[in-house]
């Protein structure tokens, strides 16, 4: 089992930028590839991005694809996600999760560990 928390977040205004980061402790991640979801209350959960372990291909939502980047260290047990250009309805809180099972990126059941989740608020 891993544990991914997710220090960061915070409130800023539409245009601005942020940046999230994913710590895993415990068992490795390095084998695993990981994603972010996110989710607006009254919403589902959403894919946001992803990022295998084996090349570091990465995933993107078309809602943030050229204004979100996902990265990650695995010498550090991390996984970043920079968010330019923000707009009020990327307002949600923010997951990082563990994907476990083979297919399609942007489907919840197939991640497990999930962080607790951080705030994130874009201003108008």
């Amino acid at each position: 089992q891993v544990q991914l928390a997710e220090p960061g977040g915070g409130m800023v205004q539409a245009g601005g930028s942020l940046r999230l980061s994913c710590v895993a402790s415990g068992r490795t991640f390095r084998n695993y590839d990981m994603g972010w979801f996110r989710q607006a209350p009254g919403k589902d959960r959403e894919f946001v991005a992803a990022i295998s372990w084996s090349d570091s291909s990465t995933y993107y939502a078309d809602s943030v694809k050229g204004r979100f980047t996902i990265s990650r260290d695995n010498a550090k047990n991390t996984v970043d996600l920079r968010m330019n250009s923000l707009k009020p309805e990327d307002t949600g809180v923010y997951y990082c999760a563990r994907k476990v099972y083979s297919g399609d990126y942007d489907g919840p059941r197939r991640y497990d560990s999930w962080g607790q989740g951080t705030q994130v608020t874009v201003s108008s």
